[in-house]
């Protein structure tokens, strides 16, 4: 396996991998087995960074750290430390269960309601009738039942974990349970569950393209997004033009 590039960018570690490289690494990391974690990095997750120095130890010491936002990209660029592409956790998200289908690999779903994630776990069954799912679970539970369902993870013993919470709540579960869970590689997925259960729309791809996807999903919902989106944005921004001027 070739050695993988670790920039910092604004506080936070990311790998300079396109999208195959990135498919690659995690291949190795399963056929290694020892529990491994990847962040995706948005401008919303830099921003929760910046403010929470906790958050942001855990997710410079993930083993993956991939660039989920064009905001990202463009900053790096911007920065003088470039990296090839966006990794999109929804697309890894879908790539990876392609792959888990084809490889033999079981992944355990983990989020969103009961609903959702029981959409999801019948939508790729009938997609890939080979797929070996380890489990699924819905993601409203209380912090006394954790550890209960961090076992019940483990006790599965799957290959990847998909996990749908929020940011910063799903770096901090599995950073706090990786011992117990002994998954060779966990991710979180954020919304993707109930894109693929149809609950939400993703952006057309034009505006994937363009990097406009965090306005598509404002414009669905803009009152409870403006602050992450709007001032969100602004606040990253800030950031980045600090930066620039520090290294000038």
């Amino acid at each position: 396996m070739e050695q993988q590039v670790r920039v910092s960018l604004l506080g936070s570690n990311l790998d300079s991998l396109n999208f195959q490289e990135t498919i690659t690494k995690i291949e190795a990391m399963i056929e290694q087995g020892m529990p491994a974690q990847h962040v995706s990095i948005n401008a919303g997750k830099i921003n929760l960074m910046r403010k929470d120095p906790s958050l942001r130890s855990i997710v410079n010491r993930a083993a993956l750290i991939t660039a989920d936002g064009q905001s990202i990209v463009w900053a790096a660029k911007y920065l003088g430390c470039p990296v090839p592409e966006r990794v999109t956790g929804i697309d890894l998200f879908r790539e990876l269960v392609k792959l888990a289908a084809e490889k033999g690999w079981r992944p355990y779903y983990l989020g969103a309601t009961a609903e959702v994630v029981e959409a999801v776990v019948k939508h790729d069954q009938q997609l890939y009738p080979d797929l070996n799912i380890a489990g699924f679970h819905h993601g409203y539970f209380s912090e006394v039942e954790s550890l209960d369902v961090a076992k019940e993870i483990a006790r599965t013993q799957p290959d990847l974990l998909f996990i749908a919470f929020s940011s910063p709540q799903k770096e901090i579960w599995l950073d706090t349970f990786s011992e117990v869970l002994q998954v060779p590689f966990a991710m979180g997925v954020g919304g993707s569950f109930d894109i693929v259960a149809g609950k939400t729309k993703r952006a057309p791809l034009w505006m994937q393209r363009a990097g406009l996807e965090w306005f598509y999903r404002f414009a669905q919902e803009p009152v409870r997004m403006f602050d992450r989106y709007i001032i969100g944005n602004l606040r990253f921004l800030q950031y980045v033009w600090g930066e620039k001027r520090r290294n000038a």
